[in-house]
């Protein structure tokens, strides 16, 4: 998929889930778990001991997945991962050097921002959608709305503290897709080897984004 088509299916879906795990066989499992509830799109921290290689092996074998990188800190580390197969960069903060690389390579990249200043740069930059992160502590819903305001035309994604309580208001007040990490993906489901439990909270997270757009559509 090209850095277009990658945009589409994000904003389709509405989910980015976050992997943040131990090791690199439960990455790969939560990844699968995620898949076969209706999420075919994981972002692969850079802290996932092994994380290219986890990369690699889910573009081998869903080759139908859309598989990024996270926490992705400087252009050697958006290199890698673009070796390993990543189909789109993000990080946690605003670094032009990376958008600018990812771009260069026509791949997806959403740079995190806190500010209506780093959302003007980011798209300034050329991104087609930003992350807002931390989202929670920053005012959550109500912060989305606020920048959704004087930004109506840019593609928010709302992460840091998106849970079953609060995706519906996210998606109710602008946002075009959520990062969802451990209430997703919670330690104790990996710990006890628990795919069908990360699948079931798969599909609920999909269910609730779905219905806050009927809800917005008035359908």
């Amino acid at each position: 998929m090209n850095r277009k088509e990658v945009q589409a299916r994000i904003e389709e879906i509405g989910i980015i889930p976050g992997i943040r795990v131990s090791e690199a066989a439960d990455a790969l499992m939560a990844a699968e778990a995620v898949a076969s509830g209706g999420i075919p799109i994981v972002e692969v921290t850079m802290t996932v001991p092994d994380a290219f290689f986890v990369m690699t092996a889910l573009r081998k074998h869903r080759p139908e997945m859309i598989v990024g990188a996270g926490t992705v800190l400087d252009v050697e580390s958006a290199a890698r991962c673009l070796d390993a197969g990543a189909s789109f960069l993000t990080s946690p903060g605003l670094d032009l050097e990376i958008v600018e690389y990812a771009l260069r390579h026509d791949t997806f990249v959403f740079p995190g921002a806190m500010t209506p200043s780093d959302v003007m740069a980011a798209c300034k930059a050329g991104v087609d959608m930003v992350k807002i992160f931390p989202c929670a502590p920053l005012g959550g819903p109500a912060y989305i709305k606020a920048l959704h305001a004087p930004f109506p035309k840019v593609p928010l994604i709302a992460s840091g503290g998106v849970d079953q309580s609060n995706v519906a208001d996210y998606i109710l007040a602008g946002a075009s897709a959520v990062g969802i990490g451990a209430h997703l993906i919670p330690k104790k489901a990996i710990e006890l080897r628990q795919p069908d439990r990360i699948h079931e909270l798969a599909v609920r997270f999909l269910t609730m984004v779905r219905d806050a757009r009927k809800q917005m559509a008035g359908t």
